[in-house]
């Protein structure tokens, strides 16, 4: 586990940088409140991430303030939904109605297009009021992670995944937290992810909403248990290094999540028609090299492209002779396995 630097102690700012993660089996569909129908997978990324900066002061009349900027823009819909969340954990921890929040944000991607901007802003944001409870000895330090992970759960379900490095699963060993997946081959220990921007325009569906259209989907019993197999499966490929096998799992899980999409009442579809002629360019491109490289969406019509360093020149060749026409302005993210969430403090 890692270790958390305590530098911070003496001031009233909090800093937490943390990576967006794409999911390999999805979290589709929730129970309760934020929990997960089915158990999920995540790689958590390294360049596509969200710094939370947090200036804390106590309040006097118990009445908390929360200002909160998104790339120095005030930004009054996000605070609501910060105060919502606030709400939500602070019949747990009282401590957080004690003080007033100044909260900055900003991502190194476009936000609310697919990308799990939720979870790498959701996982920033409570790493840092851990932080605090931490500080006042609420929690302790060896249940850090795991709390950061629970708060941010109840925030943005698959943000509980963005709080560990490399892959994180949520679902198998609790439904209340993620956490990390030990025994990793090491055919999978440098997966590169090239993102492929068809569109950074914010979504038309939330995912939230999306989640709630499983409740009564025709199809909900065969998703989950279609998926709980998939993960299992994963689980093993991910031990063995198999990674023709990891393709078939991986871009089986996007389909379907899409597929989802589409037949759900009322029924919307996020991916645009760049995306399954990109989908298509890989599959003939895997075929006619036999390299190892497979395709995954979340819910937008964005690409991730997962394959192993050791073929990442011909992989960007690849992309830039033949995916960049139908790309928004030709534009892509290069990253890789990630290695956590960093203290900026």
């Amino acid at each position: 586990m890692m270790t958390i630097d305590q530098s911070y102690n003496n001031s009233n700012i909090i800093i937490w940088k943390a990576a967006s993660n794409i999911a390999l089996v999805k979290y589709w569909g929730k129970k309760s409140f934020q929990l997960p129908m089915n158990p999920s997978i995540s790689i958590t990324l390294d360049q596509s991430t969200t710094t939370t900066k947090m200036e804390i002061s106590k309040n006097k009349h118990l009445e908390r303030e929360i200002d909160f900027y998104f790339e120095n823009t005030k930004n009054e819909l996000f605070a609501k939904k910060i105060e919502n969340h606030f709400k939500n954990i602070e019949q747990e921890f009282p401590l957080l109605k004690e003080y007033n929040y100044k909260i900055s944000s900003s991502n190194t991607f476009p936000h609310s297009s697919g990308l799990a901007s939720s979870a790498s802003s959701m996982a920033s944001l409570n790493l840092c009021l851990a932080s605090l409870l931490l500080k006042n000895n609420i929690i302790e330090e060896n249940n850090f992670y795991l709390t950061a992970s629970r708060l941010s759960r109840m925030g943005s379900g698959s943000a509980s995944r963005s709080l560990f490095p490399s892959f994180a699963e949520w679902g198998i060993e609790s439904e209340d937290y993620a956490t990390n997946i030990a025994n990793i081959h090491k055919n999978f220990s440098d997966i590169c992810d090239a993102i492929l921007i068809v569109s950074s325009e914010e979504k038309t569906v939330s995912s939230r909403i999306g989640h709630s259209l499983m409740e009564d989907h025709p199809f909900k019993d065969s998703r989950y248990k279609n998926a709980k197999k998939r993960l299992l499966n994963l689980l093993k490929v991910l031990e063995n290094g198999d990674w023709s096998t990891f393709i078939d799992i991986v871009e089986a899980e996007a389909l379907e999540l899409h597929a989802m999409m589409m037949c759900s009442s009322p029924s919307f579809i996020l991916m645009k028609p760049n995306s399954l002629k990109i989908i298509e360019l890989v599959r003939s491109f895997r075929a006619d090299t036999g390299l190892n490289l497979c395709f995954t969406l979340d819910a937008g019509p964005n690409i991730h492209l997962l394959y192993p360093l050791e073929i990442k020149e011909q992989v960007i060749k690849f992309i830039n002779d033949s995916i960049d026409p139908f790309l928004e302005d030709g534009f892509w993210i290069d990253d890789n396995i990630g290695q956590g969430p960093v203290n900026l403090s």
